[in-house]
């Protein structure tokens, strides 16, 4: 007998246990099946042309609570440093550390830190040691996140590989926080929470008093829908122009590569390709995710236990078949 594939038992499972039959009439339903087949999954939203095709809860907290959306935080730190941008607080991606935040350079920092530009930080190629994985724990200890970040020793010269680092966007946070004299919890309610008309709610602070840049936001799945909408639209949202379109537009350019995923990397948004179709992923621990898909003009945000691991061998796996072999699909059939 030829071995199931892990998502292929999961959907057998499901019907064993009363999943009601896929509503032939509505595509979507199948996909809202497949979604609840992944035994992590909590919920999941889709927007296709600006209407909500699909909303369901699963388990876990009601659609309506805000729920840890982990790393996709490294997303919305990346648009806030777009904001930044159009505003004029940054002159340009190619400015320095110690041009536009010299204050936040540690003593006896090694002399290259002060070279390390904002494109290094939002593309996550500064070259430092990672604060990520096996040294989160100790870093996030420390008594100074934005010291000990840089502190730390280049394992690379920057910008020439992506080391996936939660420091590098405390550091890009602490950034943000000094040219507009603003704090980043600030910062997101102002420049994105009410444009999009969403709650973004306080979260952990490192020991200056610095909101963490990259970790520990939470989010309904309206208000992630919400925000890949506006990726979506090139910036804009209800009528009002968020993001500039030329942010937007350099965001979803490859600038680099995971070394886990194998997935290119923009500013701050994954990017893929299934059956000639382009996307970007906002990821997060545990299998938090943001997809826009801006050809088909879908959007989807799906929420997963965020105390579970979620690799690519497992449940971001099956999150990736479930947005390749089945949205992507369906999306490309209702457009057409």
């Amino acid at each position: 007998m030829p071995m199931l594939g892990r998502r292929a038992v999961l959907l057998g499972a499901a019907a064993m246990v009363g999943t009601p039959l896929i509503a032939q009439s509505d595509p979507w339903a199948a996909v809202a099946e497949s979604a609840r087949a992944l035994d992590q999954c909590r919920a999941i939203v889709i927007r296709q042309s600006g209407a909500e095709v699909l909303s369901q809860a699963f388990r876990g907290p009601s659609l309506g609570a805000a729920v840890p959306v982990k790393s996709v935080s490294k997303t919305i730190v990346a648009a806030l440093t777009g904001a930044a941008l159009d505003r004029g607080e940054l002159p340009s991606l190619a400015a320095t550390l110690g041009e536009v935040a010299p204050k936040l350079i540690p003593a006896g920092a090694d002399p290259r830190v002060a070279g390390i530009t904002v494109e290094n930080l939002v593309t996550m190629q500064a070259g430092l040691e990672r604060t990520s994985g096996g040294n989160y724990g100790a870093w996030v200890n420390s008594r100074n996140w934005v010291a000990n970040a840089l502190s730390r020793p280049f394992v690379a010269e920057p910008g020439a590989q992506m080391l996936y680092s939660t420091g590098s966007f405390h550091v890009l946070g602490a950034v943000l926080s000094e040219v507009s004299g603003r704090s980043l919890l600030d910062l997101a309610r102002a420049r994105l929470g009410a444009p999009l008309g969403i709650e973004i709610p306080a979260w952990t602070r490192d020991p200056q008093g610095r909101y963490l840049g990259g970790n520990e936001m939470a989010l309904t799945l309206d208000g992630m829908a919400r925000f890949g909408e506006m990726y979506r639209m090139g910036g804009q949202y209800d009528g009002a122009q968020v993001l500039s379109a030329d942010w937007v537009a350099r965001s979803l350019e490859p600038r680099t590569r995971s070394q886990f995923s194998g997935l290119s990397y923009g500013y701050g948004w994954f990017l893929g390709q299934a059956a000639g179709v382009d996307y970007a992923l906002a990821r997060g621990y545990g299998g938090q995710v943001i997809c826009t898909v801006p050809a088909l003009e879908t959007t989807l945000a799906l929420t997963s236990d965020p105390n579970l691991p979620a690799r690519s061998g497992g449940h971001f796996g099956d999150i990736m078949r479930l947005i390749e072999d089945d949205v992507i699909p369906v999306a490309r059939r209702q457009l057409g």
